[in-house]
């Protein structure tokens, strides 16, 4: 796999007219969501409902997606057939009847008239349609079983069983019914991820992606392994700001993924590492991906705290995989690249307002004012602008303001279609019952076993991710399955946690891992064996949900004492992993000696409970132990083979004159 020519252009080459109007509705998605988001008709005296806005974002978006994204391959590409025109104006038109007549709909919504009938079941249809283009057929085919199953449900096997919804109850109630199609997903896409998204192309727009290569390239290009460690940093870093896992290898893997090839590791190596690295994106705070914006919708809990308890699992993460990166490199002979390929560094970092600034405008609204996470991005997108009237370099343009409305509106089109079928989905477990029965069959089904149920919400997260964005992924099982978590005693936080993060890492697991497919992409190399490589470079993100799921300290909950030991032996476990999954230390490790090392490893990971005190304790001293009694005898073992090579060199240079090294 080596084009990715049908990724960049899914969207059709219009002429100039039909490509300027859709160039002002895509502009037109952010505006609309600014003045919304900043609550601007309630200053003006105005009663407007939330949803007569998601009306106006829908409308948009209908319009935009039938009018750019051809129905099939062989679809045109540099025109508009009259079939997708009509469902163009379909989709502006239903989505503007919601704009319209919602404040009347709320009002009367269990009277269903013919209307809304016809209006409900050609948005329903445009819904999936919409989603097909963008997303592929999994994700449409998923909803249309849930609405057949909310309208057959007296076909359906035991506690299944049901007398089934009425069709013109059931698409009334779908569409317009504020708890479904009209509630959480589309609230939080329209009202938080918009924004951030919005944050993350002005950023870009000044040079803050540019600026977050040069530091990581500035700062680590020296070391052995340094183009990997450049990879890992920037990805790292500019996950923070965009949340998109194959965005973050795109932007990134051009730059990183050659620089790596040239100082000599693999193809598959190389891209793998930079897409375990930008899928880490989507679990770094403070910005997280889109997903980790509707826990606090489900959960109540604040995104400030969401985002604080998410910090040390992120960070394992990428310590884990910064070990992986530099033992690879020592197992390898890598060096780092020539002082004449590296940016100079005090330059570079005279450029740190392009990046700093901006996101501490973010984390001081987010966790000092207390701001909204919508208002907070715009807070900081105020502050990038608020740089481009005292820098030349940053001076402000219309032209990328314009352009990063653009991309915002462009990137708000899957995911406003993705959380619309979400919205559908979450409509049938709620007016079904869905929502009562999944929990106490999936708990029948672990027969009571946590440790059970935890693998089959992951592997079921993992194979929905295939096929599925991790938003969707996380609304439909936060929906269908954290209950069950939180019914056998796991906490509100570390369920939802668990899910988002088994959500993720469908990103890097084959056979349908779309991060990996990105970096094989760019490396050149088979994507199979790059995605496998992205599975033991990102270990960890399999492991961690686990021990935070039956130890919150690393979530940051619990005394002091047990949040620090957890964390520091945390990242020794890391270590130790690293090097029984590369197989390297000092040298190469023996198959039993990388066996010992992962043993040991996972022992450290354990966090020590103050509930299972003692048992914990008692086990990371074992895992200490071992490790430390294996680090000593692999240091023994190099300081003897390096006496021996030296007596060997002395011999072979005629007795004690030294030779070159």
């Amino acid at each position: 796999m080596t084009n990715t020519e049908p990724e960049v252009s899914r969207f059709r080459s219009l002429g100039k007219r039909l490509k300027l109007l859709t160039k002002l509705l895509l502009i037109a998605v952010p505006v609309v969501g600014i003045f919304f988001i900043m609550d601007t008709p309630s200053y003006l005296g105005w009663d407007f409902l939330r949803e007569q806005y998601y009306g106006i974002v829908l409308a948009i978006v209908f319009a935009c997606v039938f009018l750019l994204v051809p129905a099939t391959k062989e679809a045109p590409r540099n025109r508009v057939p009259w079939y997708d025109v009509i469902l163009s104006i379909l989709g502006f038109v239903v989505g503007l009847y919601v704009a319209i007549l919602y404040p009347k709909i709320l009002r009367w919504l269990g009277i269903i008239t013919p209307d809304r009938i016809i209006i409900s079941t050609i948005a329903i249809l445009l819904i999936l349609e919409g989603a097909r283009r963008l997303t592929g057929w999994v994700l449409p085919i998923l909803g249309l079983l849930f609405i057949l199953y909310a309208r057959f449900t007296w076909l359906a096997p035991g506690v299944l069983h049901g007398e089934g919804i009425p069709w013109d109850r059931l698409v009334n109630s779908l569409y317009l019914d504020p708890n479904a199609v009209l509630g959480v997903p589309i609230e939080v896409s329209a009202v938080i991820v918009i924004a951030y998204i919005l944050f993350g192309n002005l950023l870009s727009g000044v040079g803050g992606g540019e600026f977050i290569t040069n530091v990581a390239i500035a700062g680590f290009g020296r070391f052995r392994g340094g183009p990997a460690k450049v990879a890992v940093v920037a990805s790292g870093l500019f996950g923070t700001i965009s949340g998109s896992a194959v965005a973050n290898v795109m932007v990134d893997g051009w730059i990183t993924i050659p620089m790596m090839k040239k100082t000599g590791y693999k193809a598959h190596v190389a891209g793998a590492i930079e897409a375990v690295a930008s899928t880490g994106g989507q679990i770094m705070p403070p910005v997280m991906g889109a997903a980790a914006f509707i826990i606090p919708e489900y959960t109540g809990i604040p995104y400030s705290k969401v985002a604080i308890a998410a910090f040390i699992p992120a960070c394992l993460y990428y310590i884990c995989l910064f070990f992986q990166v530099d033992l690879e490199a020592g197992k390898t002979g890598l060096r780092g690249l020539p002082r004449n390929q590296l940016p100079p560094l005090r330059p570079v970092l005279g450029q740190g307002y392009l990046f700093f600034i901006p996101l501490a405008a973010l984390i001081y609204a987010l966790f000092i004012l207390y701001l909204d996470p919508g208002k907070a991005a715009l807070f900081a997108g105020a502050a990038i602008l608020f740089l481009g009237f005292f820098s030349r370099q940053t001076r402000l343009r219309l032209s990328w303001i314009l352009e990063a409305l653009e991309k915002t509106g462009e990137g708000l089109l899957e995911l406003t279609m993705v959380v619309a079928v979400a919205g559908l989905i979450i409509g049938v477990v709620n007016f079904s019952g869905l929502a009562f029965i999944l929990p106490v069959l999936l708990g029948h089904l672990a027969g009571g076993n946590l440790f059970l149920l935890l693998i089959i919400i992951g592997v079921a997260n993992i194979i929905l991710g295939m096929g599925m964005p991790t938003v969707a992924v996380y609304v439909l099982l936060a929906v269908l399955m954290a209950p069950a978590l939180i019914q056998l005693g796991v906490g509100v936080l570390a369920a939802h946690l668990f899910i988002l993060y088994y959500g993720i890492l469908s990103m890097i697991t084959p056979p349908v891992a779309f991060a990996a497919y990105a970096g094989a992409a760019i490396a050149g190399s088979n994507v199979m064996r790059t995605g496998y490589t992205c599975m033991r470079l990102g270990i960890l993100a399999y492991i961690v949900p686990f021990l935070f799921i039956f130890s919150p300290a690393l979530l940051l909950m619990g005394s002091v004492v047990d949040i620090v030991l957890s964390i520091i032996t945390a990242i020794a476990g890391c270590f130790l992993l690293g090097c029984a999954l590369v197989g390297y230390l000092f040298r190469n490790l023996s198959p039993q000696m990388r066996l010992l090392m992962g043993l040991a490893g996972i022992g450290l990971l354990i966090p020590i409970h103050s509930q299972f005190f003692t048992v914990t304790l008692l086990i990371n001293i074992i895992g200490g132990s071992l490790a430390l009694v294996l680090l000593l005898w692999e240091w023994r073992r190099r300081s003897q083979l390096l006496a021996t090579s030296e007596t060997g060199s002395e011999k072979s240079n005629g007795g004690g004159q030294s030779g070159p090294l």
